[in-house]
């Protein structure tokens, strides 16, 4: 190994750059040769994380190498592993809450009790949660240890919490469990205490009988599971059963984990104030939740916790089909949600599914266009994914007795390049599939790259791609002489929108923000519910792309060049001009340090900065 990273640093001191993959395994195959035996002695991905450990636990041993500061800049964009992971901006960490009973019963969704609501225990981040007991500390630090091996700068963390709907857990969880996020990322600078912690709740954890293991959890929920996909049980009585739900249950492990799983908000605001200044520090924090659980009582807690952004599942605005496939909320409380949402400053996250129960690829189509183009919805990214057929769900009956059947891949593939065509620019289109192993699904699409077909036929069609993701500038670069800055206006219900973006050569997007001018009336109409007053604005994002750079350090691409503060600088002026006498940002906390050096201060549930 140590031979074959010489050999690398050489080419790369010959070339000033880093190597290119034929290059890189030109070098590793001819080493492969010399040591000559059964299997590969060196690959890829094991040679980052063997530079790694030389140099934090034989650090003599390792200057003898020489390698600059430079040199392993180059080295490690080299030898990173899946660089898409932080093309955006940010690395991106994903977390599960513990299984719990849901407020609904979807029609098309998985019944999996070893897993929240609709998630499935393969899927990537679902294993990932199981192997750490759900816990969000050993899930966040195993992650984040990961993507270093993987040569991924995790300074700038964005967190995803992901589990089904989050108000309908305990508030004293809720607390706990952004607690432990913050806490996991205050720990990631001192590789000892997190070692010290890891260990003490993985005792913690086994003493009180909790398995973690992928076939002592099959086998502890085997007769639940076959009871529930049966029909013979409901999954909300089996997850209260198993995981004693607001219950409790002798000797019932989950029933002593609660006992710990407890915080404070002042214990929780101290590691808050913590993480503004950390090397990890917390950019955006996402919840996952329903739109009938979307209040401004809820939304102010929301923002205590540190949260910036809501993923909600729309899934249709057709009320026949939301009917048909017992979604169980209507179109009405879905716009009020909307609503909620943007006025106190969230990013909006729609999740939305084609091919439900007495849908038509001609009915999602006009679907589709009017969730993102009517003035009550709009919104900021979107999961656009087909309906997946899993056993043991209410689906599963109409599929046999002909009353449903999943889309051709070529009906599928010309929906979603449709959609992509009318999805506009101020709007991101994150994902075009579930991670549900093939395995897992009875029928219909079990393509992992169903986006690369999508993206293939829309380059048949040769019309022009709006959505944020398709023109994100990810590894590519631009000067900043090269960037306009455009400005796209639009309204929505309840406020004036102005989605101001740098724009590189060839339509690529290099960074944006989102302002958000409320309406006076609906402000005067909730004025007892809201946490803004009258003549406030409110940047409801600001994001830069490129390669991850890390804090306090000249990044590559077009982080660290001053746009986010032109950007900034603007959207005063255009609030500024529209008669609105201040600002508000819903900051991040680890992002709180950055605008106070933009004239914002402290205010309550933001920043804000007068205008």
């Amino acid at each position: 190994m140590e031979k074959t990273l010489h050999n690398i640093l050489g080419e790369i001191r010959r070339t000033n750059a880093p190597l290119a993959p034929d290059a890189l395994d030109r070098i590793i195959r001819a080493r492969n040769r010399e040591v000559a035996g059964p299997v590969r002695y060196v690959a890829k991905k094991k040679l980052l994380p063997f530079y790694q450990e030389a140099k934090e636990h034989r650090p003599e041993h390792w200057r003898t190498w020489g390698v600059s500061p430079a040199e392993e800049a180059l080295l490690v964009r080299t030898l990173q592993v899946k660089p898409r992971r932080t093309a955006s901006g940010v690395a991106t960490v994903t977390v599960l809450t513990k299984p719990w009973p849901c407020s609904s019963a979807c029609l098309y969704c998985p019944n999996d009790v070893r897993m929240p609501k609709s998630y499935l225990h393969d899927e990537p981040a679902c294993q990932r949660a199981e192997r750490n007991w759900f816990d969000p500390y050993l899930q966040v630090t195993a992650r984040l240890r990961t993507l270093h091996q993987m040569g991924h700068v995790t300074d700038k963390v964005e967190l995803i919490v992901l589990g089904g709907t989050w108000s309908d857990y305990p508030e004293a969880y809720q607390i706990w469990y952004m607690h432990e996020l913050f806490r996991a990322l205050n720990d990631m600078g001192c590789e000892t205490a997190v070692e010290r912690e890891s260990e003490t709740r993985r005792k913690q954890y086994r003493d009180a009988g909790i398995a973690c293991e992928r076939d002592d959890l099959a086998n502890w929920a085997a007769e639940a599971q076959a009871r529930v996909t049966a029909g013979d049980a409901s999954y909300n009585e089996t997850v209260r059963n198993l995981y004693a739900c607001g219950t409790h249950v002798d000797g019932n492990g989950w029933v002593a984990a609660a006992q710990w799983q407890t915080a404070t908000f002042p214990q929780l605001e101290a590691l808050q104030r913590k993480n503004e200044s950390t090397e990890h520090r917390c950019v955006g924090l996402v919840v996952e939740t329903r739109p009938d659980a979307v209040t401004p009582k809820r939304l102010a807690m929301l923002r205590r916790l540190g949260c910036t952004k809501l993923q909600m599942g729309i899934q249709s605005l057709d009320e026949r089909i939301l009917a048909a496939n017992h979604r169980g909320i209507g179109v009405d409380r879905m716009q009020q949600a909307f609503e909620f949402a943007r006025i106190f400053g969230f990013k909006t996250h729609a999740h939305f599914m084609t091919n439900l129960l007495g849908a038509t690829p001609e009915g999602d189509a006009a679907d589709y266009r009017r969730m993102v183009e009517h003035p009550a919805f709009k919104p900021d990214e979107v999961k656009l994914y087909p309906c997946a057929l899993v056993d043991g769900t209410g689906l599963v009956a109409h599929w046999r007795d002909g009353s449903w059947r999943p889309y051709t891949e070529q009906e599928l593939v010309n929906l979603l390049a449709e959609d992509v065509l009318v999805t506009p620019p101020f709007t991101r289109i994150s994902r075009m599939i579930r991670d549900i192993s093939a395995h897992d699904i009875m029928t219909g699409n079990k393509k992992v790259n169903l986006r690369q077909l999508v993206d293939l036929e829309l380059a048949k069609r040769s019309e022009p791609v709006q959505e944020i993701r398709s023109r994100e500038i990810a590894f590519g670069a631009a000067a900043n002489d090269e960037l306009s800055l455009s400005e796209v206006a639009y309204e929505t219900t309840n406020t004036h929108e102005v989605f101001l973006q740098w724009v590189a050569p060839g339509n690529r997007i290099a960074g944006f923000l989102r302002l958000s001018m409320p309406n006076a009336d609906y402000i005067d109409a909730h004025v007892t519910a809201l946490p803004i007053d009258a003549g406030e604005a409110m940047i409801r994002e600001v994001h830069v792309y490129g390669r991850v750079a890390g804090l306090h350090q000249g990044g590559e691409n077009a982080q660290h060049r001053g746009l986010g503060r032109m950007l900034i600088e603007r959207a005063c002026d255009i609030a500024r001009e529209n008669g609105y006498t201040a600002i508000n940002v819903i900051s991040a906390i680890g992002t709180r340090g950055y605008y106070r050096k933009q004239g914002f201060t402290d205010n309550g549930l933001y920043q804000q900065r007068s205008l």
